[in-house]
């Protein structure tokens, strides 16, 4: 049995997965990896053209959406590989990206998660909004990452080319085996989209697991295909998945403390929205504050249970300082910035 499979979640993207496959194909050795397909409940023509194009790829296929994240965990469920690949449909992969990942994990026993660089398929040069070079949060759990700090997005001088620990690694690609996986929970289905992949890997930090960004192992993301970056539905799941996640895996020594601090900068942030005159965005901002606390009861047992299984409730991949400040206050737009002590 092959110890790799690589899963696309497919939704209404057939002329991504005509566009984007090819390469899947070419780059990913049929020795050493499956490739399956999971339909999520598409109205376009993605299945017939699957069935008819590509009858050697596995294919399962969901009668409605499950969103981003119950939609993996109901595909991963009844899988039995030593590493999964999660990997949107709207990604571009190289060559080697596959083995050359596979075998640092193999090598490093320690590592349970690993993404590659993500550069864009629209400026090749440049690293990818959702996941740039690993992913790390301020003290406050706003995230960023190597080579993109909010919309300042640098482009690839090879200056972060070494593999470090991260954080978060990026859903847009993610190798990850699937024992954790399948351990820490996997996604939360709540979340329905966004933020799912640092709620994953806040578990894994919080229980000693070790996440990686591997630079050596390259793909490309078209990115914003479903969702616009500016789209008040994405700005909304952000800021509630992110609240959320907060109340889930932070122990109540550090807790009010950082929920202090947000009230400010949340609100900061929706004053920033209307100061540009996005104010869908700045009342999504507000709504998801308030359904954040609709829903926060429904997660005291999962709290629990999370808070129990904590080895570490810092990691040493948590940046201690605030984003925002750094970033708007100091012009710190680059990680090499705001960090560089970390290499």
């Amino acid at each position: 049995m092959k110890q790799t499979a690589v899963v696309i979640l497919n939704w209404n993207g057939k002329d991504l997965l005509e566009r984007f496959l090819p390469a899947l194909l070419r780059y990913t050795p049929s020795s050493e990896a499956d490739i399956i397909v999971v339909d999520n409940g598409s109205t376009d023509e993605s299945v017939a053209f699957l069935k008819s194009h590509y009858p050697e790829i596995e294919l399962q296929v969901f009668p409605k959406n499950y969103g981003f994240a119950e939609g993996y965990n109901r595909a991963l469920v009844g899988l039995h590989y030593k590493y999964v690949v999660i990997l949107n449909s709207d990604v571009e992969v190289s060559d080697a990206w596959l083995t050359s990942a596979v075998r640092y994990l193999d090598e490093h026993p320690e590592v349970t998660a690993l993404q590659p660089k993500i550069l864009s398929c629209r400026k090749p040069l440049h690293f990818e909004y959702a996941g740039a070079c690993g992913g790390f949060i301020d003290k406050n759990a706003y995230p960023f990452c190597r080579g993109r700090i909010f919309n300042v997005i640098e482009k690839d001088c090879g200056q972060y080319d070494k593999a470090i620990p991260v954080f978060w690694t990026s859903g847009a690609c993610l190798f990850i085996r699937l024992q954790a996986y399948k351990e820490v929970g996997g996604f939360d289905e709540q979340f329905f989209a966004h933020q799912e992949e640092i709620d994953l890997c806040w578990r894994l930090n919080a229980r000693g697991h070790q996440l990686v960004c591997f630079p050596q192992s390259v793909v490309y993301h078209l990115g914003a295909a479903t969702l616009k970056k500016e789209n008040p539905q994405k700005t909304y799941l952000n800021f509630r998945n992110n609240l959320l996640m907060i109340y889930k895996n932070l122990s109540s020594k550090y807790y009010r403390r950082m929920m202090f601090s947000r009230w400010y900068c949340d609100y900061l942030a929706a004053l920033h929205f209307v100061l540009k005159g996005q104010i869908a965005n700045a009342l999504a901002v507000v709504k998801a504050r308030r359904d954040f606390r609709k829903m926060k009861s429904k997660y005291n047992t999962i709290r629990m249970h999370n808070l129990k299984l904590t080895q570490n409730d810092i990691p040493a991949t948590v940046w201690r300082k605030s984003l925002i400040w750094e970033f708007y206050f100091r012009n710190q737009k680059t990680y090499s910035d705001i960090n560089q002590s970390v290499k």
